[in-house]
């Protein structure tokens, strides 16, 4: 019983974390910062809300290797963690698709992690790969 408070506790203050850290970053839009909210919640691989929130769902055989494909050609230290580079994908599919104020910024901030900064000229090119890939223009 202990653990599975714990378990909640530790749930709910991330959740609260990610939405505070999640809001006010300059280039994306208000549906960004709740696209991306919704991604790290608890239903984001079961494909209903993530769906609806333009998120797709998570890559498979062909269709993944072709999307780590697009954004190591952009920088390959960007697919050490797959499953991370996979997310910030399935997340930016919903910032192009929702009217992101400034997509290619958005991109470039979304995938700068694990010490890799880029640019929006790198996040164009993110875009470019993944309208290819995984979220094609609706």
């Amino acid at each position: 019983m202990r653990i599975r408070t714990m378990t909640a506790a530790t749930a709910a203050i991330l959740t609260v974390t990610i939405v505070g850290c999640g809001s006010g970053k300059s280039g994306e839009s208000k549906a960004d910062t709740a696209n991306s909210t919704v991604a790290a919640g608890p239903n984001a691989s079961d494909g209903t809300g993530a769906e609806k929130a333009g998120i797709p769902p998570e890559p498979t055989g062909a269709e993944r290797d072709a999307v780590l494909a697009a954004i190591r050609d952009v920088n390959a230290h960007l697919t050490r963690d797959e499953d991370k580079a996979l997310d910030a994908a399935r997340n930016q599919c919903s910032s192009l698709d929702g009217g992101a104020t400034n997509p290619d910024r958005t991109a470039a901030q979304r995938f700068s992690y694990d010490g890799v900064t880029l640019t929006d000229d790198d996040g164009s090119h993110l875009n470019t790969g993944l309208r290819r890939t995984l979220c094609p223009e609706s």
